[in-house]
């Protein structure tokens, strides 16, 4: 029974995905006298959190009832009042809890001011569910950077394109669907500038429902993306940002800027290019907590060499392209040993259609 009613608030989270940045996902569910008295979920950040719509809409009948929340409510002043005080304003008699808040400010605190003013309190229940419905979450409020997803996408031989370039497309239509959801769920999507030049992608979400666009980001070192590339000129809610370093010409930053794009300055790596734990720390410094990448072969080996990859998201097509020139996923300067080889943990297997994917997390 108590899984049940978890089950339904983790489902409510869910409805939000996508919207709620830089806020968790977190869904309520109010039981009184086993029945359904209130639902709510926290839809975006500034707006109620999940259980204050669960109790306004429970109204009285809260007083003495059960509350499943996702997530701890939260004990500190942010952009909403303390939830912890609100359920123990409404007279809530017990409440199961997911899992504990990792944001520094909570942590805990709120499971503390319901258990003092008599309110039991059981936290753990589908834990598991709800930190993996929050890992972004969990990883940006505990880091202060951006959660990365790297999306690979290859042949069943391993090749991302043929020896002349041409790549699209390695997957069917499912698969990309799969991305396109992807990019409606994170607050932005990242590209070298050697993939734009080539593919001139539109990096947008194209669902058959509408979605919402990502923030584009372009790692552009020496500021050479075309002036009229389609990350450019295209209408979208969404910007895109170009990461340039100080190797990128005056004139081309300024002719840039005064077009849609908005320019991130960041420092160089060794070889001249992105710094990508210093741009890390600037994207989470401007609240993007959820960075799909889908760069290029050496875009994803340079994610791999700094260590910043979260998760793996590798799409396989059950087609042979062959070619011993035709690249590979990932580039980079490779790892000299199998046992030097990046291993995931947690590995999950499902297929698109007609492709395949594996997802995991890197242990480095």
């Amino acid at each position: 029974m108590h899984e049940k009613y978890m089950k339904l608030a983790l489902d409510l989270a869910e409805r939000a995905a996508g919207r709620t940045s830089p806020n968790p996902l977190v869904g309520a569910v109010v039981i009184k006298d086993g029945q359904i008295v209130g639902r709510g979920y926290h839809r975006k950040a500034g707006t109620p959190h999940a259980e204050i719509n669960a109790m306004q809409e429970a109204g009285d009948a809260a007083r003495g009832a059960t509350l499943y929340v996702t997530l701890e409510p939260c004990s500190h002043f942010g952009r909403t009042p303390p939830c912890s005080e609100a359920v123990i304003k409404a007279g809530i008699a017990e409440v199961y809890v997911a899992m504990e808040d990792p944001n520094p400010l909570v942590a805990g605190r709120g499971i503390k001011q319901m258990e003092k003013a008599g309110i039991k309190v059981c936290v753990g229940l589908l834990e598991d569910r709800a930190k993996l419905a929050n890992e972004v979450f969990i990883k940006y409020i505990t880091s202060r950077q951006p959660f990365v997803l790297l999306k690979t996408a290859m042949t069943l031989d391993g090749r991302i394109a043929a020896k002349t370039g041409h790549s699209k497309w390695v997957t069917g239509p499912d698969a990309r669907e799969k991305v396109h959801r992807l990019r409606n769920r994170y607050d932005a999507v990242l590209v070298g500038v050697n993939t734009v030049i080539t593919d001139d992608p539109a990096l947008t979400c194209r669902l058959p429902e509408g979605g919402r666009d990502p923030i584009r980001i372009i790692l552009d070192s020496r500021a050479r993306i075309p002036a009229d590339s389609r990350v450019l000129i295209q209408d979208s809610d969404a910007p895109t940002y170009i990461v340039v370093t100080d190797r990128a010409p005056v004139s081309k930053i300024k002719t840039l800027a005064k077009g849609k794009a908005k320019i991130v300055r960041a420092e160089a790596d060794k070889h001249g290019r992105v710094d990508l734990r210093d741009l890390m720390l600037k994207l989470g410094e401007m609240e993007i907590t959820g960075l799909l990448v889908e760069g290029g072969a050496e875009v994803a080996a340079s994610f791999f060499e700094a260590g910043l990859v979260d998760k793996v998201l590798s799409f396989i097509a059950p087609k042979i392209i062959g070619g011993s020139d035709a690249p590979g996923p990932v580039g980079g300067a490779g790892r000299k040993s199998m046992e030097e080889a990046v291993h995931l943990r947690g590995v999950n297997f499902g297929q698109a259609g007609d492709d395949f994917f594996i997802e995991g997390y890197p242990e480095y």
